[in-house]
């Protein structure tokens, strides 16, 4: 790895073990752009690619989000460095809050504070997608809550916890609060300690019988679209959802018109990885949430075609955009430990509204898979 002060242009990747973070260094890399992964975890898997230029330790977001924010300022003040890639739900909050600290010295496409309080809030996030006339559960505050007679899910209020929402966080405290609760009708939970637990009042949604379900992902520069891009998640990390393991890459103009009319509605800036569930019943994709952050399946996008580090490189350092909304359809990738969580899950995980699948089904279907595809995200 070389040292610091590179004669070329410099992109700073923050990352712990986010699986996008390969893709973003090795397509950077390729576009002869000096790749600077930072880390608080030295084991990083992105440290150890051959595309990575040169690795700076700093502080963990997790335990001093303040500490953190200097670091990527301090790394952002470097000369050879343009921009910094957003893979946590911590860069979109310390971009979007202390955007003076980085406006000095690099450009970043990420969203503003009025915004990004819409996106992190789930409540709020609803509400436009009524506003904008896309589908989204029925949402509640927990406590509010008084009869339990139909099937819900209890989750968090906010992609990331801070200090302006969780009552007992300190200006250096942020975290995520991923649990989530499926409640059959008549199953009253704990609310107490489900509240203790994720430290702020959570939302409960009506459950959602899908299909299939789906992401999509975006790129806006003020308003206007520059990359999109769709797919199909086969697997995710359990057998009851989470992030996508296997997917493939589909596109349905359906799916891209609901999409847009949401990022259209919020007058979008910046990266978008958008959930949907396709209701089983009615074929509409129902919005689950939004993350403006690059995701943990970048690495199907890229191989699909659809290069978000390069738009992104493009539009933060302002060169030509070359728009792309062309990929190839099928294409796919798996995220492989993450296949044999989703397998482990058949064992380990419940669900009163979700039944598991066949263990042993499911260990020949990841398997064929992998041998009908072998494109694996890092192996």
């Amino acid at each position: 790895m070389v040292e610091s002060g590179s004669s070329r242009e410099a992109a700073v990747i923050p990352v712990g073990f986010e699986p996008g973070s390969y893709a973003c260094v090795r397509s950077l890399s390729r576009r002869g752009v000096h790749t600077i992964v930072a880390s608080e975890r030295e084991n990083t898997p992105a440290a150890a690619s051959r595309f990575c230029d040169e690795f700076v330790s700093i502080p963990s977001p997790y335990e001093d989000v303040l500490a953190y924010r200097d670091a990527l300022v301090g790394l952002a003040a470097r000369d050879d460095v343009e921009t910094i890639y957003p893979l946590r739900a911590q860069d979109a909050y310390v971009f979007a809050r202390y955007a003076d600290a980085f406006e000095p010295y690099v450009s970043l496409v990420t969203l503003d504070s009025d915004l990004l309080k819409t996106v992190f809030d789930r409540v709020a996030l609803v509400e436009a997608a009524g506003e904008a006339g896309v589908p989204a559960p029925e949402t509640r505050l927990l406590s509010d809550v008084d009869a339990w007679d139909e099937d819900l899910i209890v989750k968090s209020r906010y992609n990331l916890l801070t200090e302006e929402t969780c009552p007992t966080f300190g200006p250096r405290d942020a975290a995520t609060a991923k649990s989530v609760t499926h409640v059959a009708p008549g199953e009253r939970p704990n609310v107490e300690a489900i509240e203790s637990e994720m430290r702020h009042t959570p939302i409960v949604q009506e459950y959602v019988p899908s299909s299939d379900e789906y992401l999509f992902g975006a790129l806006y520069d003020r308003g206007e679209p520059v990359t999109t891009f769709q797919h199909r998640q086969v697997r995710g990390d359990s057998y009851t959802g989470g992030g996508g393991v296997y997917r493939e890459a589909t596109r349905d103009p359906a799916l891209e018109a609901t999409g847009r009319a949401l990022l259209d509605h919020l007058d979008y800036h910046g990266i978008a990885c958008i959930e949907y569930m396709k209701h089983a019943d009615t074929g509409e994709y129902v919005l689950t949430e939004i993350n403006p952050r690059l995701w943990q399946s970048l690495a199907t996008a890229v191989r699909a075609g659809a290069d978000f580090p390069a738009s992104y490189w493009e539009v933060a350092s302002d060169e030509p955009v070359r728009s792309a909304f062309e990929y190839e359809v099928g294409a796919g990738t798996h995220l492989l430990y993450g296949e044999l969580g989703h397998l482990l899950s058949v064992v380990r995980d419940e669900s009163p509204l979700v039944d598991p699948p066949s263990f042993a089904r499911t260990a020949v279907e990841i398997a064929a898979s992998c041998v009908e595809n072998p494109h694996f995200d890092v192996l």
